[in-house]
């Protein structure tokens, strides 16, 4: 992956220096203007070469524009001025694109942080936001962060995949999706496991394109992700402080707001702390079908997961698996191979042993040749499906 070649530094920063003493529109004939008062070259190709860099500075996501724009791309990473990868679903590539200095990475940082209304300086040296394209981004400013500023960029699929696309990149076996369509027809409550970057939120959006579409799906996020292709989608999005520290809307605030929107299917997006109390009372309460994605190692440790963010909601360890048992039929775990392909891996349901803890036995599982074999627990989940193949 390539990009155009950079303007000489000496020409830009004679240029950058005349036009930051004489404000006005960037444009190639102003540009030109500069490198005759500096006495550098003006013949064409200089101009344009020193142009198209200076607007990438002020314009979209500057060198990592054409990136963004690859097909397939989901990932685009900066590891200071150096190394800057992407990801087109099948592992990291390093890119030939590259920053000229530790100050150009940071300067962008800091301006996409701008877009999305939030500061970046040594004060507030981090960042996590949702820029206007739905672009998801992340930064830390060096030297918090080696080689130097680090900037996460995840781009979001225009239109989501189909169970049949997973299916053809090798994520899903046919019988598999099969199996997955019943849990959804079948209005089972699932979890989707799995590591950062697993396809969670992947799977996730593919599934909820099969609910039918005279039901009704409200969809909490902490930073707006999912596009499922269904006709009756709404979507809540929480909010960050502001740079004065008020108006934050966490996602606790926002599951309790969906309940009281009629959801046929309720879905948090990510489960990762307290919100995960007032899930599990909601599919507690009549409310089937409800989903969502939580980070775990694999399907058997949801319990212990489940169990450590129910703590910090204040729900003690026996209260909280007892909601899990009654609240969640379904595990779906994904995990990422060695050559970066993402695949689902292992199907479980829930089964609380005497004691009342809740341990998760599989249903299925998935070898690395992509193999499905039932598990100890095929039967269990038969049942749940109600005979459904």
């Amino acid at each position: 992956m390539s990009v155009a070649p950079e303007a000489d530094p000496v020409d830009l920063e004679a240029v950058r220096d005349r036009l930051a003493r004489s404000p006005g529109e960037l444009t190639p004939h102003r540009v030109a203007e500069a490198l005759r008062e500096s006495g550098r070259p003006v013949g064409d190709a200089a101009v344009l070469a020193v142009y198209e860099t200076l607007r990438r500075d002020v314009v979209g996501a500057g060198p990592l524009e054409p990136l963004l724009r690859t097909p397939q791309v989901t990932d685009v990473l900066v590891n200071g001025a150096e190394h800057v990868y992407l990801d087109r679903g099948a592992g990291l590539e390093l890119t030939t694109v590259r920053f000229r200095d530790e100050e150009s990475v940071r300067r962008l940082a800091q301006r996409l942080a701008a877009l999305g209304g939030r500061r970046l300086d040594d004060a507030t040296p981090y960042v996590d936001l949702r820029l206007p394209d739905g672009t998801r981004f992340h930064a830390v400013l060096a030297p918090l962060a080696r080689p130097g500023t680090v900037i996460s960029l995840r781009v979001p699929r225009r239109q989501a995949f189909t169970l049949d696309e997973l299916v053809h990149s090798g994520t899903l076996g046919q019988p598999t999706a099969e199996l997955l369509d019943a849990i959804v027809a079948a209005r089972l409550a699932f979890l989707v496991s799995g590591g950062t970057g697993s396809g969670k939120t992947t799977l996730l959006a593919a599934l909820l394109g099969r609910v039918p579409p005279q039901e009704r799906v409200v969809v909490v996020e902490d930073a707006s992700e999912l596009r499922p292709d269904h006709p009756h989608v709404v979507a809540l999005e929480g909010r960050p402080p502001n740079i004065e520290g008020a108006g934050a809307v966490d996602v606790r605030v926002l599951v309790r707001q969906a309940l009281r929107m009629r959801p046929d299917r309720l879905v948090v997006g990510e489960v990762r702390g307290a919100e995960v109390v007032d899930l599990l009372a909601a599919l507690n309460t009549g409310h089937e079908g409800g989903c969502g994605t939580l980070h775990a190692n694999s399907a058997l440790d949801v319990p212990a997961r489940i169990e450590a963010l129910a703590l910090a909601g204040g729900l003690g360890r026996d209260a909280a698996h007892s909601q899990l048992a009654s609240a969640v039929d379904v595990v779906l775990h994904l995990s990422r191979d060695r050559d970066g392909r993402r695949r689902l891996r292992q199907v479980a349901v829930p089964s609380r042993s005497p004691d009342g803890l809740v341990a998760m036995s599989a249903a299925l599982v998935v070898a690395a040749d992509g193999r499905a074999r039932p598990g100890p627990a095929a039967d269990e989940l038969a049942d749940r499906l109600g005979g459904a193949p």
